[in-house]
């Protein structure tokens, strides 16, 4: 994948995710996805912080947009992968986080690695 590729799904990814479109930003991900994240401990109440599924995660999405309504990222950089994405941004609700996605043949995230810098 090239920086502008990677550069091309960040933001379009982050559009997504700052227009609160839900089926919008489910049409990035595989529907066999895994996500790992701190804040499914949270909001999930599973201590392996894991989503496996687009219905878990279209669920986990809109619970989690329901509770912030001011939720906006801003795109810091984004580094490539041979097929993966790395996306740093800042979130207006949780401050610093990197997002490391991988994608499958179609280009869908099919796994994701949320880190945040205070959890």
């Amino acid at each position: 994948m090239t920086k502008a590729q990677a550069q091309a799904v960040a933001q379009e990814w982050i559009e997504a995710f700052n227009a609160h479109d839900l089926e919008r930003i489910l049409s990035h991900y595989a529907d066999s996805v895994e996500l790992k994240s701190l804040l499914v401990t949270k909001l999930r109440g599973d201590p392996a912080g894991t989503v496996r599924g687009k219905p878990a995660l279209r669920s986990y999405f809109a619970k989690g947009l329901a509770a912030m309504p001011d939720l906006k990222f801003e795109l810091l950089d984004v580094f490539a992968g041979v097929s993966s994405v790395a996306v740093y941004l800042r979130s207006s609700v949780r401050g610093l986080q990197l997002e490391v996605m991988e994608l499958d043949a179609d280009g869908r995230i099919a796994r994701v690695l949320v880190h945040h810098r205070d959890p």
